[in-house]
């Protein structure tokens, strides 16, 4: 018996009367939430307005969550429509089970379709959320750990993860808390993002790919660590193969685009600003120094214009 380990929740959903409260909900939920304010932060900075994320993630939320759950439903068909098992299961989100390939996949078509809507770039609008996105993921994850799942390996380790449950083919034991390597990860693909973004000038959507190559490598190896039944190819899991490629894409646009299209976007939201926050002292100053010049173009033209109204009343008096 181990003397320190992660207990499990007895439950991961409360009732306030007759409505059932999941903590699984209220992690997304939660996520979703710090997602949309740290990614307004960064588009105001980035010279956008505030208010824009939001509204495309009023696109991009919906279509995530579709993906997310259409990706787990499609990999592992064997739970909702095997024998033996109610395919209205596979409609039971609040159970669990959403796939961040299809979630990310799904919700970049829903940002791209409230970004055009709004004549944004999309590649800048994904580079200010990536951040957000990877926080969101660590929040996320702890909705694994109410419901009892995703965990790894057997391990006496001090931080090992206590299952108590023996649902749905579980063996109550301790076991390595995948949940926790992959929310620890998440918080440092996005604290990597945050500090490549300022130290390079991440733009035209290279920060959303570091994002993404990123947090491959840590989904490669903690995927492998996980005991839950999945599909396996040339003996890797699905996911395994999937973060492969995924990461090799990533990484070759970060290539292609740095050849193509180097530096940052100057302008994120036309008829906005033109350019980054902190460029509006320039701006500014750039303004005050023309009109300036402005003021004393006018006051040379006036005095010229007196000087020439003089010479000519002079002229006629010399004449007279």
């Amino acid at each position: 018996m181990n003397l320190a380990y992660i207990p499990s929740p007895s439950h991961g959903v409360q009732y306030l009367g007759p409505i059932p409260l999941r903590a699984y909900a209220f992690c997304i939920i939660i996520g979703v939430f710090v997602a949309v304010w740290f990614g307004n932060r960064r588009w105001i900075a980035r010279g956008g307005q505030s208010g824009t994320v939001a509204d495309i993630a009023v696109w991009a939320v919906p279509f995530g969550l579709v993906g997310g759950r259409l990706y787990h439903v499609i990999t592992d068909y064997e739970l909702y429509f095997s024998e033996g098992r109610d395919w209205v299961d596979a409609f039971k989100v609040w159970e669990g089970g959403l796939g961040i390939w299809g979630a990310i996949a799904l919700g970049a078509l829903g940002a791209w379709i409230g970004a055009r809507r709004r004549g944004i770039p999309m590649p800048a609008y994904a580079d200010a959320v990536a951040p957000g996105i990877a926080f969101a993921q660590a929040i996320g994850r702890w909705g694994n750990w109410f419901n009892q799942e995703l965990y790894g390996r057997e391990t006496h380790l001090p931080w090992a993860l206590h299952i108590t449950s023996s649902e749905g083919g579980r063996v109550p034991g301790y076991y390595h808390p995948t949940f926790l390597y992959e929310s620890l990860w998440c918080v440092g693909v996005g604290l990597l993002v945050i500090w490549a973004d300022r130290r390079f000038k991440l733009g035209h959507g290279r920060a959303f790919a570091l994002y993404v190559a990123a947090y491959c490598v840590g989904r490669g190896w903690i995927e492998y660590m996980r005991v839950d039944d999945a599909h396996h190819i040339l003996g890797l899991r699905l996911n395994d193969w999937t973060a492969l490629l995924v990461f090799l894409l990533a990484v070759a646009y970060i290539v292609v685009s740095s050849k193509k299209r180097p530096g940052r976007e100057a302008v994120v939201e036309p008829g906005v600003s033109d350019g980054p926050v902190k460029d509006t002292e320039a701006v500014e100053d750039t303004g005050a120094v023309k009109d300036t010049e402005a003021v004393k173009d006018t006051e040379a033209d006036a005095e010229g214009g007196a000087d020439a109204e003089g010479e000519e009343k002079a002229a006629p008096a010399e004449k007279s």
